[in-house]
């Protein structure tokens, strides 16, 4: 990619008719009639269509992806409109041209005759329900549902100390490098067969090449087999990509085949503001019970969630959310209610974090309020209340995303809140506060934790093949868009086999290659392919070992795999190449170069009591296997942030950003943290810069990069990052996700930092300096809540002097710090009990 050899969507199809799409440009409004008249008289026009030229499964809307027993009206667009738009963006009808150009003036000439009706825009709009979004129906709730692990309510009541919160968090977008795109060919039928069983090969920039697969060969009603996706370098998909399928990627093959010609699709920039996803808006209240020493004794939420027009995927996001708040620590009784809602805006779908920045903003905005309420000092409360070493696994009652129990493998948290600590120097913040307000600056400190659940299944496979030059081929369905997957994978193989990283080449995202995968989302692919992989491999060992037992006369147990070779174990001189092997594993009876002329029937020995192929075995030095997790892993660490916020501008400035992340067993420490950075580069744009503007009527009013702000590198600080490894068991590379880890938590991480600088409460994000400006005013004038002065932060989380070092390392015999005893909650049933 560095050196310009990448080949993106748009690189490909060069000779492809374009398709273009004519998109409403109301929130909400019946469609009266749509008039292609004068469209025909373009030059290079090809086709016009609109929903009248659909029929069967290309009629109905398209699929609701992930089911939920929480959803009570799943709403879901059509591939093209019919009768109703409910967006701005949506799609109403698709011209087919020879180039774009041509595409794009006759859409400009079709002219539709809307009946427009009042937009639903926004929470407020959506819960006073004074109209809805869909008809027939009584509300705009499109799903709701409760999870509680005891009586929250009645230890919120009861508990000693307790507080209310209301937070908001506004809506935000992926906004990747790449936008969308597909092109698609279809190769029709040899005449001599005289069956329609002709073959269609779809390029998509996706996160899905066998969702993409699955979901066209439905609505097309063509078997599966007759469809191939190949995804090619994708520049950037962070959730938005992971939808399948978009109307466009069902549109653009439909046409393909109707006219027998390629097509291509690529969006403008614009078309992806207003016709792809965004995420993260939500308004939350938090009720919270707890002692005089901030341990938390029930803890009741509920969370107002904007899922946009439809819910194509699901209700992934609240659920992300409502459980994963809880983050590491013990809430004691837990009550979580969300109600996700249907507006009349673009639709929401997982963005990188996928609803767990609003989950940690809620319960890392908790925890400082416990402090201020208490006055002690914030480390100090969250350590009280994390979940430790011993008591994992630990199963916090719910159910999680994946529809299994929300139950944490391995994790170190109190080592984890020590090494923020530490490497953000939180006891030294003090006398750094106290030199600049003699300097006349405002600075603060910030801190947040999190837990991440990572590499849900159901599945993800790998192959693994060993060629007779040597070159071992590696493929997996998962696609890569710019994680460093084809490293990371190749690392494992190389590591399995013990050769040179330079003899592996991976492939992803074809399902030529691989017909069996779930997709690139929820960080998972080191957990589910790489696993997947890693056994692969070992499956190749295997046979590897036994082929290479009769050619050199020696026991299987006594051989191991070396420098691209298998030896005898400590006899160098008595070994194979892989690349023999792999000769030996496929007998020929036709030689085709000198390496397969040492496989044919006549070229050496024959053992004549045996086939060639022994009983149970196949042709080839290869092996596939599928990594199927029980549950997720679950990742963890902590942000810090220190900030200045200037006195006059209110422009905040970040001074350092520091990371502690555990993503258990590092593959490779580089992409990890090159994935951490660029978390970080997104978290502090949803933090300061980024969000949706919409008006009254649906308008998206910053729809484009001249007026969506986004951070340049200046904006976007070094990123000092420490790593923990705490092994999974779940998965036999012991590893969890990384791919969300440095997003998550930075909201909470920056809005606790201004918090602290400032002297006030901050309780949405993002902030901006104009709203932090009209903050001070409302402060100044008793409308905004004081933070009370806060303790300097002079001692380690455990109280302890002796500290762990950055790199995680324990500290010294006798340094930890005593137990103290567990709040005393009752003992509650589960949620999944409950039900």
């Amino acid at each position: 990619l560095v050196a310009g050899r990448g080949a993106f969507l748009d690189d490909l199809g060069a000779g492809a008719c374009a398709a273009a799409f004519v998109r409403s440009p109301h929130a909400r409004a019946r469609i009266r009639d749509v008039d292609a008249t004068d469209a025909v008289g373009v030059e290079g026009l090809i086709a016009v269509y609109t929903y009248e030229d659909l029929s069967g499964p290309m009629a109905e809307p398209l699929p609701l992806l992930i089911p939920h027993p929480s959803i009570i009206d799943g709403r879901t667009p059509y591939a093209l409109a019919r009768e109703y738009v409910h967006h701005v963006g949506e799609p109403v009808a698709m011209v087919i041209a020879d180039d774009r150009y041509a595409a794009e003036d006759a859409a400009a000439r079709i002219r539709v005759d809307y009946e427009v009706g009042e937009a639903v825009v926004g929470i407020d709009a959506a819960v006073s329900a004074e109209r809805t979004v869909h008809e027939g129906m009584a509300d705009n709730v499109a799903a709701h549902l409760v999870q509680e692990v005891g009586d929250a309510r009645a230890a919120v009541d009861a508990a000693p100390n307790s507080l209310e919160l209301d937070l908001d968090v506004e809506r935000s977008a992926a906004t990747p490098l790449e936008g969308r795109g597909v092109y698609a060919r279809w190769e029709p039928a040899s005449s001599s067969t005289g069956s329609d069983d002709g073959r269609l090969r779809v390029y998509s920039s996706t996160q899905t090449a066998t969702g993409v697969r699955a979901a066209v060969a439905a609505k097309l009603e063509l078997a599966l087999g007759q469809v191939e996706v190949v995804v090619p370098d994708v520049g950037g998909g962070f959730g938005v990509k992971i939808v399948h399928p978009w109307p466009e990627e069902v549109m653009v093959p439909w046409a393909a085949r109707r006219l027998g010609r390629e097509v291509k699709w690529v969006e403008d920039r614009r078309e992806h503001f207003i016709a792809a996803a965004h995420e993260r808006a939500q308004r939350q209240r938090v009720r919270v019970g707890f002692d005089d020493s901030g341990r938390l004794l029930g803890l009741d939420v509920d969370i107002l969630h904007d899922n946009g027009a439809y819910l194509p995927y699901g209700v992934i996001v609240p659920i992300v959310t409502s459980t994963q708040l809880l983050g590491p620590y013990k809430p004691g009784a837990y009550r979580v209610e969300f109600r996700s809602l249907y507006t009349s805006t673009v639709i929401v779908t997982p963005y990188r974090g996928a609803g767990r920045p609003q989950g940690v903003f809620a319960m890392e905005r908790t925890m400082d309020a416990i402090a201020d309420h208490l006055g002690l000092d914030r480390l100090q409360v969250r350590a009280a209340n994390l979940i430790r070493p011993d008591e994992m696994p630990y199963d916090q009652g719910l159910l999680f995303q994946d529809g299994r129990p929300l139950i944490y493998d391995s994790g170190d948290y109190p080592r984890m809140l020590e090494m923020i600590a530490d490497l953000v120097d939180w006891p030294g913040f003090a006398d750094y506060r106290e030199r600049a307000r003699r300097e006349g600056r405002r600075v603060g400190i910030g801190v947040a934790c999190y837990v991440e659940g990572t590499g849900p299944g159901p599945y993800e496979g790998g192959h693994v093949q060993v060629e007779t030059s040597g070159k071992v081929r590696v493929a997996t369905g998962l696609t890569s868009q710019g994680q460093g997957h084809g490293t990371v994978l190749a690392q494992i193989v190389a590591d399995e086999l013990d050769v040179p990283l330079s003899d592996v080449e991976v492939t992803t995202g074809d399902t030529r290659r691989m017909g069996y995968s779930v997709g690139t989302f929820a960080s998972r692919g080191a957990v589910t392919s790489g696993s997947a992989v890693a056994l692969a491999a070992r499956r190749l060992k295997d046979k590897a070992l036994r082929i290479a037992a009769d050619a050199l006369e020696a026991d299987a147990g006594d051989l191991e795999f070396a420098d691209g070779r298998i030896q005898v174990t400590g006899s160098p001189a008595h070994a194979i190449d892989l690349s023999t092997v792999a000769v030996l594993s496929n007998p020929l009876r036709y030689a085709f170069d000198a390496a397969s002329a040492a496989a044919t029937q006549f070229s050496g020995s024959a053992d004549y009591d045996r086939p060639p192929v022994a009983e149970g075995e196949a042709p080839g030095l290869e092996g596939t296997d599928y990594h199927s997790p029980l549950r997720c892993t679950f990742a963890n660490g902590a942000h810090a942030a220190i900030v200045e916020t200037d006195p006059d501008t209110a422009e905040i400035r970040i001074l350092r950003y520091c990371v502690v992340h555990d993503c258990g067993n590092l593959i490779n420490p580089r992409i990890v943290e090159g994935q951490v950075q660029g978390g970080v580069a997104q978290g502090v744009a949803g933090a300061l810069y980024e969000r949706m503007a919409y008006d009254s009527d649906g308008q998206l009013l910053n729809a484009s990069l001249m007026d969506f702000l986004m951070p340049y590198a200046s904006e976007v600080p070094t990123v000092e990052i420490a790593h923990m490894q705490t092994p999974s068991p779940l998965n036999p590379l012991g590893v969890k996700g990384a791919g969300e880890a440095g997003v998550i938590p930075a909201s909470a991480a920056l809005a606790a930092a201004v918090e602290d600088a400032e002297g006030f409460r901050i309780d949405r994000m993002p902030i901006s300096p104009p709203e932090l400006f009209e903050l001070r005013r409302r402060h100044a004038a008793g409308g905004i809540r004081s933070v009370p002065s806060r303790p300097s932060p002079t001692t380690t989380p455990s109280g302890d002097a002796a500290r762990r070092p950055a790199d995680g390392s324990p500290s010294p015999a006798g340094a930890d710090p005593p137990e103290e005893p567990e709040p005393s909650v009752p003992s509650v049933p589960s949620a999944r009990e409950s039900r």
